[in-house]
């Protein structure tokens, strides 16, 4: 049931619990219900009531770890925090299926991220073009003249970029500044550097600044992989010539994943599965990671594709490679507030933000192929149905060894599994 009014005043000036309350009063929520919010887990009120407005409570999500994973020659346990099953199983399965070649082998850019700034009503373009290309240095010099410790490492801006934008609303002057932000995802920098260049912008080239605003389509970031499959890793059998069917049926799938934007939706989804999973286990932006990676699937031509590239080589073997906007960062941010963001990155063990964007990239190219893997040989459902007849089990109210039990049945069942025959068959259970 809605709640009859949402219009609460000075919700954000009360405790956590005092909102609780109040919530749960609006929504006439069940002790279950507030019991649930009330249990913090890893990360207790105080720190989320620092982390978003008008904080009532938690919510965990499972974090599993991907296993066998070898990348640029080191070895990596990944966390992936995610809801779904099969995901985990299936990014570790296909991990260790391209170890006859090294495992996986990653390329990424340094950390350059974009700020925009909106310049209209300007009467003549050429003039402001040269006009602030001229004075790029000063301006450059301009943006880095704070205090800043990514400055001090090296960061900064680096670069500005001019383009002509034709709208219907006119044409646009965008003025890009290209920021290198070391080991930040930064936002909060790329901000403040549009922000305060914004007035020089408009005086130089007299128009009028509007939007003052980092891009997430990160394409001067870019994370790159590659990986190489032989035959025999593919196959069900250990028979090079099952794998190699096994790869006709993976490239098969692919193709229709590039000409088709309905599949390449879906075949995407799988992609992400895993970059968001561990973007979110590690206090990423996974929101803006995934805008990034979803936009420049359509460069150049603006047509939505496939993210990910799978072709033969002459050796007959499955070549995986995929390039993708990665602005992911290892200081600021969740990733220094939330503790299981902090432990999950100690797993992980990495050094650089360059470092976990490959290593996120890779457990997407892996959960792609374990998602065409299983589509191109026994369908989707069989290994997915597997995992989630234990979540069917729970959900009907097995405890303890009757989610085994259970489970077992259901996956047994060739006629059409539904919720209420799966609470059927726990009453049978018991009273047997």
């Amino acid at each position: 049931m809605p709640v009859e009014n949402s219009r609460v005043k000075g919700l954000y000036k009360l405790t956590v619990e005092e909102r609780r309350n109040l919530v749960a009063d609006a929504a006439n929520l069940s002790k279950d219900h507030v019991a649930a919010l009330a249990k913090h887990g890893e990360l207790d009120e105080t720190a989320a009531d620092r982390m978003i407005e008008n904080v009532i409570g938690t919510m965990s999500l499972p974090v599993g770890v991907a296993t066998n994973f070898v990348i640029d020659g080191k070895h990596y346990l990944i966390p992936f925090c995610l809801e779904e099953s099969s995901v985990v199983a299936a990014a570790s399965n296909m991990a260790k299926r391209c170890l006859t070649h090294g495992g996986f082998f990653t390329d990424n850019d340094d950390p350059i991220m974009i700020g925009q700034i909106q310049l209209l009503d300007i009467e003549d373009f050429s003039a402001a073009e040269q006009m602030i290309l001229d004075k790029k240095d000063e301006l450059i010099t301009f943006c880095n003249d704070i205090p800043s410790r990514m400055i001090a490492l090296g960061g900064g801006c680096k670069d500005i970029e001019l383009r002509q934008l034709p709208t219907p609303m006119g044409t646009m002057l965008v003025a890009h500044l290209l920021v290198d932000c070391r080991d930040a995802m930064g936002a909060n920098a790329v901000n403040t550097m549009a922000e305060r260049v914004a007035p020089r912008l408009e005086a130089m080239s007299g128009g009028r600044a509007h939007l003052r605003i980092l891009s997430n389509l990160a394409g001067h970031r870019l994370a790159r992989v590659r990986a190489v499959f032989t035959p025999e890793e593919m196959s069900s059998d250990g028979t090079r010539d099952d794998g190699l069917a096994v790869i006709q049926g993976i490239l098969e799938a692919h193709a229709f994943a590039v000409e088709d934007p309905f599949r390449a939706a879906t075949h995407n989804k799988g992609v992400m599965n895993a970059i968001s999973s561990v973007a979110l286990a590690c206090g990423q932006d996974w929101r803006a990671v995934e805008a990034g990676c979803h936009a420049w699937t359509t460069m150049p031509d603006g047509r939505y594709t496939s993210m990910s590239s799978w072709e033969r080589n002459e050796e007959g073997n499955l070549v995986g490679t995929m390039e993708l906007p990665m602005a992911v960062g290892i200081v600021g941010g969740a990733s220094k507030v939330h503790p299981a963001a902090k432990a999950n990155l100690a797993i992980l063990g990495v050094e650089t933000a360059q470092e976990l964007a490959g290593i996120i990239l890779c457990a997407g190219l892996a959960q792609n192929l374990g998602a065409l893997r299983a589509l191109s040989t026994k369908g989707i459902q069989a290994g997915h149905m597997k995992l989630h007849a234990k979540n069917m089990a729970v959900s009907a109210g097995a405890v303890g060894e009757e989610v085994e039990r259970l489970a077992v049945r259901i996956q047994a069942h060739d006629g059409h599994r539904t919720q209420s025959l799966v609470e059927t068959w726990l009453e049978e259970m018991r009273k047997a």
